[in-house]
């Protein structure tokens, strides 16, 4: 094996001086052909079929999404799997995919098989995924939304409210929004510390309950 490595070496070395512009070309055309089907193959795994088939959520998380306004709503623009939890930019999405991979191995071992398995790792999961949003700054959201975008006088009053508030103290999407696709785990903030904080910050109830009472009704 190793001889023939120094024969195919010294063959090459031998064509390079020969030839060089010929191997120049042949090397920049091997790797436009390398990247163009390195691409391909990082676009076939980022559709929302292709998450369903590798992820375990087809009857979890799948089926709430599929109750929620990203997936259905008057406008008919439809935010998929990848649209919320791939980066568009190269790095980042080659850095998420290689994440993935851990999902995988739990998938191949049965991890979260069942929907009672999902619900006992629920929150787990679910915090993972909100801590890797604040980190980013909610990046995944913005690709659609961004403050400086939003027409707050065509929102509703609740909803003027949070917003105004979220840019004046720097909050992110992710802050307000953990349930806006998929369910809430039962034992979320079973301590209440989050409602403590909140409490604190003097945010109204109606942040996270709605109909509760607004801003100026007091906890």
């Amino acid at each position: 094996m190793i001889n023939k490595f120094k024969n195919y070496l010294r063959s090459y070395c031998s064509l390079s001086a020969s030839c060089p512009i010929g191997v120049f070309f042949s090397v920049f055309i091997l790797g436009i052909l390398f990247w163009g089907a390195f691409n391909t193959s990082m676009e076939l795994t980022n559709n929302e079929p292709f998450c369903i088939s590798c992820h375990e959520m087809r009857n979890t998380v799948y089926k709430e999404y599929k109750e929620t306004v990203h997936y259905s709503n008057r406008t008919g623009v439809r935010a998929t799997c990848p649209d919320c939890h791939v980066p568009k930019s190269w790095i980042h999405k080659v850095k998420r995919k290689i994440g993935a991979t851990n999902e995988l191995f739990h998938k191949l071992i049965g991890s979260v098989d069942t929907p009672e398995k999902f619900e006992a790792k629920r929150l787990k999961l679910s915090e993972h995924v909100w801590q890797g949003m604040r980190e980013t700054d909610s990046r995944e959201c913005r690709n659609c939304h961004t403050f400086s975008s939003m027409n707050l006088a065509n929102q509703k009053k609740s909803s003027q409210r949070a917003h105004k508030r979220a840019v004046d103290k720097g909050q992110t999407c992710i802050d307000c929004h953990m349930g806006i696709a998929h369910h809430i785990a039962k034992d979320f903030d079973k301590d209440l510390k989050l409602h403590d904080q909140f409490k604190k910050e003097g945010r109204p109830c109606a942040d996270c309950h709605k109909g509760m009472p607004q801003p100026g009704d007091g906890w």
